[in-house]
């Protein structure tokens, strides 16, 4: 599956002209003319800032999460391309309410009317990691119910976000090694960091 979906990914990336990038370093320079002939059928007349955010788009949540974090990291990005990246949004459709359920039970150990008092089916925030849902914990020593605000990672997210990462830090080194900006962007260490913010949204 890993193969797949690296293969995913080289086709985005070359779909949306991002081997543009990458050609630019003098080891591989000459080979532009030669991709160029070979993609005739892209269309590349869009600005290349776009390009990259619609890229992160096709490819995923994960990867859209990626670019906001580098839309903020303007040290390391020229201006129109940290501009478009802060367009991107973590929005997605929430995911039925009876998963949530069946995983909070899971963890909890029983139902979850024996672990809140109230607990509203409807989410209040869904985006790509996990959504989050209204709830209310038993009242204690004749007080009232405790306002708390529950959040549920997606089924299976876990699972996406450690192929995600491995080939991201794998593209990371090819850009690093090839593309003339690499060393100095030191895009390794930006997907360390990424994975460091992810994994601590991740530790519920």
């Amino acid at each position: 599956m890993r193969i797949l979906r690296l293969a995913r990914i080289f086709h985005v990336a070359l779909k949306h002209g991002l081997d543009e990038f990458l050609l630019g370093h003098e080891r591989v320079r000459g080979l532009r003319p030669f991709v160029n002939r070979i993609l005739f059928w892209r269309d590349l007349s869009l600005p290349r800032a776009e390009r990259l955010r619609l890229a992160l788009v096709d490819l995923g949540p994960i990867f859209v999460k990626f670019g906001q974090m580098l839309s903020t990291r303007r040290d390391l990005l020229p201006t129109d391309i940290a501009d478009e990246l802060a367009k991107l949004q973590d929005r997605v459709p929430p995911f039925p309410s009876d998963q949530v359920v069946a995983t909070l039970e899971r963890v909890y150990g029983k139902p979850v009317g024996e672990v809140f008092a109230s607990f509203e089916r409807e989410p209040v925030a869904s985006a790509s990691v996990a959504q989050v849902h209204f709830a209310e914990l038993p009242a204690k020593d004749g007080g009232v119910p405790t306002p708390v605000a529950v959040k549920v990672l997606r089924p299976s997210i876990a699972g996406v976000i450690e192929k995600d990462l491995a080939l991201m830090d794998t593209a990371a080194m090819l850009v690093e090694r090839l593309w003339s900006d690499g060393k100095r962007l030191k895009p390794r260490a930006v997907v360390a960091e990424f994975e460091k913010n992810l994994r601590d949204e991740l530790d519920l």
